[in-house]
């Protein structure tokens, strides 16, 4: 009997994750039980790999198994110019066009007043300091073009104001687009499209 509670409390694990629900998941895991040697083991130990190894980003908050991540590290990005995202979702969506070759900096969501976040909860001060520190001269602002996203856009503008060239994504990025479900043709026309705040 304890066999269908771990199954079921699996499904009902699984069900929470973004794209999957109730009978999704209960496909997935149907399938990873039947196929156990080889999908459910190999995913056991890269689950727990990844929760052993990967952190964030001291830097940029991107993803990576050191202290720093691979772009941050790279020379060859270290070009002048910073892309903001919202969250690393958005970065992974704006390495898959392939168009970007400078660094990233992930603010780990937007401003809301509604959901009580500040500038504090924000790596905006982090932002502030890269600009010095990496010899920043354009800042692109890659974020949502939800309300929040805007709002957000216009603090980092203000705070970074006279220091630094500050640009937008341009047209491509539908009004309440989200960029990590937008096409890499429709990334790649909207970051060489950009345009200055």
């Amino acid at each position: 009997m304890s066999s269908n509670r771990d199954i079921d409390a699996l499904i009902e694990t699984m069900a929470r994750l973004p794209g999957l629900g109730p009978r999704s998941a209960r496909r997935a895991v149907l399938h990873m039980i039947r196929k156990k040697t080889t999908v459910l083991h190999p995913l056991t130990e890269l689950l727990e790999r990844v929760s052993r190894n990967v952190r964030e980003c001291v830097n940029c908050g991107n993803l990576g198994s050191g202290d720093l991540c691979d772009i941050c590290t790279s020379e060859k990005r270290a070009n002048g110019e910073l892309c903001v995202v919202e969250d690393v979702g958005d970065l992974w969506a704006m390495e898959r066009s392939g168009v970007f070759k400078g660094r990233y900096h992930v603010l780990g969501g937007t401003l809301s007043a509604l959901d009580a976040v500040g500038p504090e909860e924000l790596k905006i001060p982090r932002l502030v300091d890269r600009i010095g520190e990496e010899r920043i001269t354009e800042v692109i602002l890659a974020l949502n073009a939800t309300v929040d996203g805007q709002t957000t856009a216009h603090y980092i503008a203000d705070q970074l104001d006279g220091r630094v060239t500050l640009t937008s994504l341009a047209q491509g990025v539908p009004i309440g687009g989200e960029l990590d479900y937008l096409d890499d043709g429709t990334i790649t026309a909207a970051l060489k499209a950009r345009k200055a705040l």
